[in-house]
């Protein structure tokens, strides 16, 4: 990198040039006291021109810039890694110096328009010498171009306006020179630091460490950042699809904390809030960070941002009973249950639940929490008991009786039945937890009493009230001397009761209560609407006996509203099939390999303990087929077993394992999860296919499926490609062949049948996806030809794959032939390509045919 001292002026004069603000960068958020600060630092060095003194220049700070992917030997583009606010701020200076000039110089315009803020023979966002992040673009093109109505502009406009209203006041009729001179303060007396990196340099690398250095991102900060530097094809389609909804539907601080709930229903257990952007740059080293990675995370944060905004607004929840239950969470203020109510809420996206499920689940949670509170028990361990629950929920049960075993376990703390009527009685309830939780509990046992009409507590302005005040007076205390005993003195028993559950209540007429004598007070409650109150103004007088007996009653209430604990449960651990992973194992071909990630995912853990795992396990068979995610070897791999079984790599290698030039084995080879639970099915199902011919009716299916492949066929691929699918289906047609469609009631697939006699009467080759959601690809369905003859013959199987591997861009590894390996659709754009598959799809016919 270079640095050297510059101006504004010679950053942005001379030739057409664009310095872009990134997509991953924040928006501009410059408030009124940092612009106060730079217009007062503006007018002291328009000062010191006018009196014609060279002093001090004012320092801003840095500017850090990149070469821009897209920069051009004739138009050169920068990435502003930093001093994005400081550059928009200036041109938004200017641009309201450039209007407020024109009504009297209209040439003022052109000129500054010319020099700082746009490239006049250029169109489209080139025409901008300043581009800003895409979430203000719209508003900052409208201030330079001149056609916004004055208002509005979020703060791009506020910023705009600010500068407007300060040059009236700065404009004295008498001194001419006034606006010139601001003008040149901007532009050649606000000295800058403009750090410039090579094309080479690691750009996300700078960013970070000016973060350490003073920036202060947030954690959402520094993940867009690396996210977006990742995406550096389908950055744009996609920030417009899912990323600027994610950042105009939630704040910053709300985002940050989607994206930490994603980390931990993803089953990291112990990430912190703060080390967020860590925590997921490992878990991307885990299983991998190029483009499809990033855009799988992002897509799946997308996602969930649904079920996050039912947590944040559960109004938004259809669910009449899980709205309640968000409801009542949210006036808890309990953030800290957000993990396990995300889980809940995308089991049910999944479909492995459903809303009374959820509603039982959040039920466990709410009493989880109320009934800690009650008894007293310490809040400090509640973020690390949640936070483990995506990870520790037991498999075999349903979710919310999994949950309520999990939090059961006596190390959880779930106060039982008998606990919460101790506490009732004896515990200092007035005391405990937060303002809002104690009037929360006390609401719920009023609405326990199901009065006919129910106070409406969104708006009723109530209390909590000390029936027996916390000051007694000598009438209370006079009351109290008859329940004393053993000894105890009025004052005691006084303060041993009056912060109990049992001498609690709501009131909206506090002040009146004060500390007057209970008839005084019974007259009071009689008239409240609260039906609490109501039996508590039915009793003749309140003392021990009478508040003990109300916390018995309501411990009764709180034990019938918030479910008890599961008795007996010491410990609970989440089932892991380690059977399934060494069935996979050991059916791994020859010629392949896998991750721990992949093996996670298809028995629903991590990758943490599938290592361990295997490291644990002794004469595990393939072991040494599970490699990192970029298919090197894992550093320090050693044998579970204790002994050394040679080279790892030369063992892979002499199985059939390729390795790269950098130094992993060849990622055509690896099978993924998909590919891993394909070979624990015994069967694949057989799809699904409408034929043409048969009936009328048969008929009118296949057409109307035909008509809809055509139509994702030509919406997903351009012409020539439409054309080769075509001209595919047509050869297959003529060598005997028919086309079978899919019957998805949505998507439609086409597959290449071929009519045989015998019990396999129908066999088929290929299968090709338009696009949606599979990307435009050919399938060849090994999995399908291994039941059938004469391709149950793996050298035959072998030999088509063969065939297919001598198109370009098709390389099928073997370990892949009882697997549905597939290629890009795309791959039919070339001549040479489609001759090929043609010859290979005769050859196919021709061994199909042999059998019958």
């Amino acid at each position: 990198m270079k640095a050297s001292e510059t101006i504004l002026a010679d950053l942005l004069q001379g030739r057409a040039q664009q310095y872009q603000i990134p997509l991953y960068q924040r928006t501009y958020s410059w408030t009124d006291r940092q612009l106060d600060q730079l217009w007062r630092d503006i007018l002291d060095q328009a000062r010191l021109l006018a009196e014609q003194k060279n002093g001090t220049t004012h320092f801003l700070g840095s500017v850090v810039l990149a070469p821009s992917p897209m920069t051009e030997p004739t138009f050169p583009r920068w990435l502003v890694v930093d001093g994005q606010q400081r550059l928009t701020t200036l041109s938004l200076a200017l641009t309201a110096l450039r209007d407020h000039l024109a009504a009297t110089d209209p040439e003022a315009r052109e000129r500054i328009d010319e020099e700082y803020l746009i490239n006049k023979r250029k169109q489209g966002d080139d025409y901008f010498r300043l581009l800003p992040t895409q979430a203000d673009r719209a508003h900052y093109a409208e201030y330079i171009r001149g056609t916004h109505t004055g208002s509005g502009g979020g703060r791009v406009g506020e910023t705009y306006r600010f500068f407007k209203s300060r040059l009236v006041k700065a404009e004295d009729p008498a001194d001419p020179y006034d606006l010139a001179l601001i003008e040149q303060a901007i532009a050649s007396r606000m000295t800058l630091v403009a750090v410039s990196a090579e094309k080479d340099d690691n750009v996300h690398r700078i960013f970070e460490s000016l973060n350490n250095t003073g920036l202060k991102l947030s954690q959402a900060d520094l993940l867009r950042n690396y996210l977006f530097m990742k995406l550096r094809q389908r950055a744009q389609e996609v920030y417009d699809t899912y990323w600027l909804p994610l950042q105009e539907a939630f704040s910053n601080e709300d985002l940050e904390h989607l994206m930490w709930l994603q980390l931990v229903l993803d089953g990291d257990d112990r990430v912190r809030r703060h080390d967020l952007y860590t925590a997921q740059q490992q878990r991307f080293a885990e299983v991998g960070a190029d483009e499809d990675a990033v855009l799988a995370y992002i897509k799946e944060l997308h996602r969930r941002a649904e079920h996050f905004a039912s947590v944040l607004h559960p109004e938004r929840e259809p669910d009449r009973s899980v709205r309640e239950h968000l409801h009542r969470l949210q006036d808890w203020q309990a953030s800290v249950a957000h993990p396990v109510v995300m889980l809940m809420l995308d089991e049910r996206s999944k479909g492995t639940i459903d809303s009374a499920e959820v509603a039982r689940a959040l039920s466990y949670v709410e009493s989880f929490l109320v009934r800690r509170m009650l008894c007293w028990i310490p809040t400090n361990n509640l973020n690390r008991i949640f936070q483990a629950v995506p990870g520790q929920l037991p498999v075999g049960l349903s979710p919310a009786d999994g949950l309520r075993q999990l939090l059961s376990a006596h190390r959880r703390f779930w106060p039982t039945d008998d606990e919460v009527r101790q506490h009732a009685r004896t515990g200092r309830f007035y005391e405990r937890g937060r303002v809002n939780q104690r009037k929360f509990v006390l609401q719920r046992l009023e609405q326990s009493y199901e009065h006919p009409e129910p106070v409406d507590f969104t708006q009723a302005k109530l209390t909590v009230e000390h029936v027996m005040p916390q000051s007694a007076g000598p009438e209370w205390l006079a009351a109290l001397a008859q329940d004393c005993t053993d000894g105890e003195t009025p004052e005691e028993l006084h303060a041993r009761l009056v912060h109990t559950l049992g001498n609690l209540t709501l009131t909206a007429v506090n002040s009146q209560l004060s500390n007057n004598p209970f008839d005084r007070k019974k007259d009071l409650l009689h008239a409240s609407h609260l039906e609490m109150n109501r039996q508590i103004a039915d009793t003749d007088r309140w003392g021990a006996t009478e508040i003990l007996a109300r916390a018995d009653e309501l411990a009764d209430r709180v034990i019938d509203l918030w479910p008890s604990p599961l008795e007996g449960v010491s410990r609970v651990e989440r089932g892991r099939d380690w059977g399934q992973l060494h069935q996979v194992l050991a059916a791994m071909p020859d010629g392949t390999w896998t991750t721990y990630g992949d093996l996670a995912a298809l028995i629903g853990s991590s990758a943490g303990p599938v290592g361990t795992h295997l490291l644990a396990t002794p004469g595990l068979l393939n072991a040494h087929r599970v490699l990192a995610f970029d298919g090197r070897i894992v550093e320090g791999f050693t044998w579970a077993d204790g002994r050394d079984s040679g080279d790892v790599r030369a063992l892979l290698e002499s199985e059939g394992v390729e390795f790269t030039a950098t130094g992993g084995a060849l990622p055509s080879q690896r099978l993924d999860a998909d590919d891993l639970a394909a070979l624990l099915r015994q069967e694949e199902p057989e799809p699904e296919i409408t034929r043409p011919g048969l009936s009328p009716d048969a008929r009118a299916s296949w057409q109307e499926r035909w008509e809809r492949f055509q139509k994702q066929l030509a919406t997903d691929n351009p012409e020539p490609l439409v054309a080769a699918v075509r001209e595919l289906l047509d050869f297959w047609e003529a060598v005997g062949g028919w086309v079978g469609l899919g019957t998805g009631h949505t998507y439609t697939s086409a597959f290449l049948n071929l009519d045989r006699s015998g019990a396999q009467a129908t066999i088929w080759p290929l299968a090709i996806f338009p696009g949606t959601g599979r990307g435009g690809a050919v399938e060849v369905v090994f999995q399908h030809l291994v039941a059938r003859d004469p391709f149950t013959n793996p050298s035959l199987r072998d030999e088509l794959r063969q065939r297919l591997n001598r198109i370009e861009g098709v390389t099928i590894p073997h370990g892949k032939l009882a697997l549905r390996p597939s290629f890009p659709l795309t791959v039919l754009e070339s001549e040479e390509g489609r001759a090929t598959l043609f010859e290979t799809l005769a050859w196919f016919r021709d061994h199909a045919l042999r059998t019958t």
